[in-house]
């Protein structure tokens, strides 16, 4: 159970790194590509969002022990995390509808908000991480 932050941060930095390869791929017209890391990407937000759920219904919620102007930046990016967090999941789930049914001019509007906004959520994930685990 005390591996789980760990892991949840090496999930959160591989569906970044995965998002980003996506988005060098599609620019490269390498559409195979691009499917294999966004559907990646997926995949690891979803173990990661399952071992996120198990850890905190087991734990509950880690408070940051800094202080000061430390403590408004961690808030600061924990409540834009989280905020954007809670949209990723319909965002990518009609992103990859509209990708799987043939809507690939929908998709690509879409895609321009979804992977940002996945991106960053991925990326702050980690950095909370950082705060909480490493800084504390």
């Amino acid at each position: 159970l005390t591996s789980l932050p760990h892991l949840n941060a090496a999930l959160n930095a591989t569906s970044a790194l995965a998002l980003a390869l996506g988005y060098v791929f599609i620019r490269r017209r390498r559409v195979a590509a691009h499917l294999t890391c966004m559907l990646t990407a997926l995949c690891v937000s979803a173990l990661f969002l399952t071992s996120y759920l198990v850890y905190h219904l087991q734990v509950g919620s880690v408070r940051f022990q800094g202080d000061g102007w430390l403590r408004v930046l961690y808030l600061g990016i924990l409540i834009s995390h989280i905020a954007l967090a809670v949209t990723v999941l319909p965002l990518a789930a009609i992103t990859l509808y509209r990708a799987g049914t043939g809507q690939f001019h929908r998709h690509r509007a879409l895609a321009h908000w979804t992977l940002p906004v996945w991106f960053y959520v991925s990326i702050t994930g980690v950095a909370v991480y950082l705060m909480l685990y490493r800084l504390g």
